[in-house]
């Protein structure tokens, strides 16, 4: 894992990126990591941000056909930090609008387990999320644990300010300062 550029950013952003950095390197088996801000926005994550790549000539992607392009085993949501936080945005105000329609209070976290992987959703403030997918291998505890302290480290940073400075690191250099990894 290679350390993102946080030169010229404050000290919480660093901070956070810290704390995110640690997140991937303690805990064995995490693919990859989002956190969205409460409006579904990309703020921080593990991987570059990349852009979609077009469908090929024989309607799936990198050119093959749709049957082929999914068997392909990418290493997350596409291969993409902006599918998982779209991904986790979506599962978070799914989850909320149940817990209102229930009257069962706020959501503090979400998985989902899947046959080659699982996916960890958990509120940080303010409705922002993060979002963490693991491979098939990872300890389920131990990511939820690791999140959780994550969660409470970086709760009280997460404040507007730094929301709309992480959001526009990831507008102005998606590539180096808004990945940890």
């Amino acid at each position: 894992m290679t350390a993102p550029s946080t030169f010229g950013l404050s000290r919480e952003a660093r901070n956070l990126h810290f704390l995110l950095t640690n997140l991937v390197e303690e805990v064995p088996g995490i693919q990859s990591v989002a956190v969205v801000s409460s409006d579904g926005l990309l703020l921080l994550s593990t991987d570059p941000v990349l852009p979609p790549t077009p469908p090929g000539p024989r309607g799936g992607t990198h050119g093959l056909p749709v049957r082929e392009a999914r068997a392909e085993k990418p290493s997350g949501p596409r291969g993409s930090a902006a599918d998982l936080a779209t991904i986790v945005s979506g599962i978070g105000s799914l989850t909320v609008g149940a817990a209102r329609l229930m009257g069962s209070g706020q959501v503090k976290h979400t998985m989902v387990a899947m046959d080659e992987g699982s996916l960890f959703v958990m509120s940080i403030s303010d409705g922002s999320l993060l979002g963490v997918h693991g491979s098939a291998e990872c300890d389920m505890s131990v990511v939820a644990y690791h999140m959780a302290l994550f969660v409470g480290r970086a709760g009280h940073v997460l404040t507007p300010e730094l929301r709309s400075e992480l959001r526009q690191t990831l507008e102005n250099d998606p590539t180096s300062t808004g990945s940890a990894r």
